[in-house]
Order: C-alpha cells, then sequence, then structure tokens
C-alpha cells in the first residue's frame, strides 16, 4: 500500500517461464496484489509464477494482450492498476515512477514513456508502427501524448474502461476511452530494455489498432 492506496500489478504473460520470475522478483514491497496472466501458455509460466507468490489466472487458449488484461481487472482489488509486460523490457524498480502522480492526485492515468534512444534500438517494424499509431491518435484525441502504446502504464480505477479489444489495439482503446472519461493523462520516462522482445506483435495489429481508432 502506497499513501492508502492499494496497488494492483497485472502481468499478462504467455510462454513466458524463462523471464517471468526476473520480473516478479523485482517488484516493489509496496505492491499490494500481483496478478500474472497466462494467456494459454504451453510452457510452465503459471508454475513459475505461482513459485514467486503471483495470483495466476489462466486462460484455456491463447486470446491475446486485450484478453488477458481484461481477465486480470476482473479479478483486481487494487484502486491503482499497473500494467508491465513479462517479458523483462520494463523495469519493475520503476512502477513508483508511475504511481506516484496518482498518489499525488497530479493525474490519474501514467504511461511510461519509452526514450529515444532506447526507441531506435526497437525492431523497425514496431518503430514504424509506433510512429504512425502515435501520430493518428494525437490527432484524435486532440492532446500529446508521446508514447500511446507504451504497455507500461498506471490508471485510477475509477477510469480504467471496460476492455472489449483482444489484442494489442488494447492500448489504444484504454488510451481514448480513458481520455473520454475525464483522466488527466501525464507520461513519465522509463527505462526499457531491447532485444528481450518476444515477438508477438504482429502486422495484422497495425491494422487492428486502426479499426480500434475508428471504432472508439
Amino acid at each position: 500500500m502506497l499513501k492508502r492506496h492499494r496497488i494492483t500489478v497485472i502481468i499478462p504473460a504467455y510462454n513466458e517461464a524463462g523471464r517471468i520470475g526476473g520480473v516478479l522478483s523485482r517488484i516493489p514491497d509496496f505492491v499490494d496484489e500481483v496478478i500474472v496472466v497466462d494467456d494459454g501458455s504451453s510452457d510452465s509460466t503459471s508454475e513459475v509464477a505461482e513459485a514467486y507468490g503471483a495470483r495466476v489466472i489462466r486462460l484455456e487458449r491463447n486470446q491475446g494482450k486485450g484478453a488477458a488484461m481484461k481477465a486480470g481487472v476482473d479479478n483486481s482489488s487494487g484502486d491503482i492498476i499497473v500494467f508491465m509486460d513479462a517479458d523483462g523490457q520494463h523495469r519493475p524498480e520503476e512502477i513508483l515512477k508511475l504511481v506516484e502522480p496518482i498518489v499525488n492526485d497530479e493525474a490519474d492515468f501514467v504511461i511510461g514513456a519509452r526514450r529515444i534512444e532506447a526507441q531506435g534500438k526497437r525492431p523497425l517494424h514496431r518503430r514504424l508502427s509506433n510512429i504512425i499509431t502515435t501520430r493518428l491518435l494525437r490527432l484524435k484525441l486532440k492532446t500529446h501524448v508521446y508514447d500511446t502504446q507504451s504497455g507500461f502504464r498506471a490508471i485510477r480505477r475509477e477510469f480504467m474502461p471496460e476492455i472489449e479489444t483482444k489484442r494489442y489495439e488494447v492500448e489504444t482503446e484504454v488510451l481514448i476511452k480513458a481520455v473520454r472519461k475525464g483522466a488527466r493523462v501525464r507520461e513519465v520516462p522509463v527505462s526499457m530494455i531491447y532485444g528481450v522482445e518476444t515477438g508477438h506483435f504482429r502486422l495484422e495489429d497495425v491494422f487492428r489498432f486502426l479499426w480500434a481508432l475508428l471504432r472508439f
């Protein structure tokens, strides 16, 4: 608990048995609840997560990041929800950066913005898709958000929308809906570790984003 706020960390995971333990071992002590949503893994992701003390929700088949996030939210109890990836590219020690602006009533939705130099280390297709999606979202929201697609984010529960999409377009859906609910959005710089991404993102996810942009 941090200043009387209950903190839940939700980690969608798919075949991350080799990495999830390293992530969970570094979750800060002030976090009250850690939920790992095993999105139909064929390895021992669930068993490893349980061994590190996380609450595990298992989906019978792989459905996508959005579906995993929804399952996590539906089973969470925190009044501040933090999302982060299971592959080790986010630094758990920086969770404090995300939740502090909310705890201090300076924001309702905080995005961990990746640094320019770190962005340059990303695979080319990920960099291009991020540039396209970010610019289009800025136009739609009529506000400047530097890194709209970062999966490392925290949100006050009352601004957490009902998730409808199932894959990577979920980042877009949640941001659009939260802004429409009146959430104060803030970005904080975070470190990223590239070269560890597991490659679940596919080209078709760009088209899913475009559909989400029109739909919401």
